[in-house]
């Protein structure tokens, strides 16, 4: 049990493998396949060529950091999976919320899909489905904590 604190446990390592896990899908669906954005939008085409790189190489890396500190958790038993995966919903729902909504409306740096002559829809989806893997990540982490370490109690 002592393994269980901030130092030892898989949640956070997880949170970052579903902060990395969401930018990496978010560059590489919205804004190379679907071209619906680039990370700024403001500028020029070069401009947002630029900055959707150093979004990625950046959101690689968080997810690179993540998937280290996991795996070496993990293999000193710092936990139940269920931490791991509730970690990842949260990182994943959190980063994509803190996107719709910081970076999309507070900051204008992008929109979910550029030109489209409604924006709304789009947001609501975004934001959305993030709370919605932000909750389950939640839920799942609340549900853990309630239920017994069953490796405590078989030692």
């Amino acid at each position: 049990m002592a393994n269980q604190g901030s130092g030892g446990s898989l949640l956070w390592p997880a949170v970052l493998v579903g902060i990395g896990a969401a930018g990496s899908l978010d560059e590489i669906v919205l804004h190379q396949l679907l071209r619906w954005h680039h990370f700024y939008d403001r500028g020029s085409q070069a401009a947002g060529l630029i900055a959707d790189g150093v979004f990625h190489l950046g959101s690689t890396a968080v997810l690179a950091v993540g998937l280290v500190l996991l795996v070496q958790r993990w293999r000193a038993g710092s936990g139940p999976p269920r931490r791991a995966v509730a970690g990842i919903l949260l990182g994943a729902g959190g980063f994509n919320l803190y996107d719709g909504l910081v970076q999309h409306k507070l900051l204008g740096l992008h929109q979910v899909r550029a030109g489209a002559p409604d924006n709304l829809p789009y947001d609501l989806a975004f934001v959305g489905l993030a709370a919605v893997v932000l909750l389950a990540g939640l839920l799942l982490l609340l549900r853990g904590a309630s239920l017994p370490d069953r490796s405590a109690a078989s030692r």
